[in-house]
């Protein structure tokens, strides 16, 4: 696991977007908590109807798993990918044990966004636009971060997927955006069609 690695401009760019993305979005929850904490009666802004209702994930017993609000552990990890992003931009070239660093607190970020979604859909019943758009920045996120370690050679993976990984990166996150979207969608689909 010798060598360094960039990543591209590409990768850096979508790292950078992802960091920005997340943390706007753990901020804004962080806002509307203290909100809550102040005035129980607060209703978030992204409180629009039964289904996007932010006051009710907020409210939740899943918005605190960790026995602290969850977008102040957004506000750290969201930080730090952007700090990542934007070292890359600027031309950094990370050794491999860094990668696999990072590849791994992807890989809990898009587990525990991938329990949020689960809970949200299934368990709160309600959506937080805000949560979605970590989401959107998470998935994408972890798949190509996960390209960068295996074409760099940091994750063992046969030479197909290699080849893979460097041409259709894309298709990972948009095929796992797109069953995300359809889980919601199907989920709803009564609100979304009546």
């Amino acid at each position: 696991m010798r060598g360094r690695a960039g990543g591209g401009r590409g990768p850096a760019l979508l790292i950078t977007g992802a960091g920005a993305a997340g943390l706007l979005a753990s901020w804004v929850i962080t806002l509307d908590e203290f909100q809550l904490l102040r005035d129980p009666r607060f209703v978030p802004g992204c409180s629009l109807n039964p289904v996007v209702s932010c006051g009710s994930v907020m409210k939740s017993e899943q918005a605190s798993v960790l026995g602290f609000p969850n977008p102040m552990l957004g506000l750290a990890a969201y930080g730090i990918v952007l700090c990542v992003g934007v070292s890359l931009l600027a031309g950094a070239r990370f050794p491999g044990w860094y990668w696999l660093l990072f590849e791994a607190g992807c890989l809990f970020g898009v587990g525990f966004v991938s329990w949020l979604q689960f809970e949200s859909l299934y368990r709160i019943d309600a959506l937080c636009l805000w949560c979605c758009l970590a989401w959107v920045a998470t998935i994408p996120l972890f798949w190509y971060v996960t390209s960068v370690c295996v074409r760099h050679g940091f994750l063992p993976a046969p030479g197909g997927l290699r080849t893979f990984l460097a041409e259709f990166t894309w298709v990972l996150p948009l095929l796992h955006i797109g069953v995300v979207g359809m889980l919601v969608l199907t989920r709803w689909w009564d609100f979304w069609t009546g």
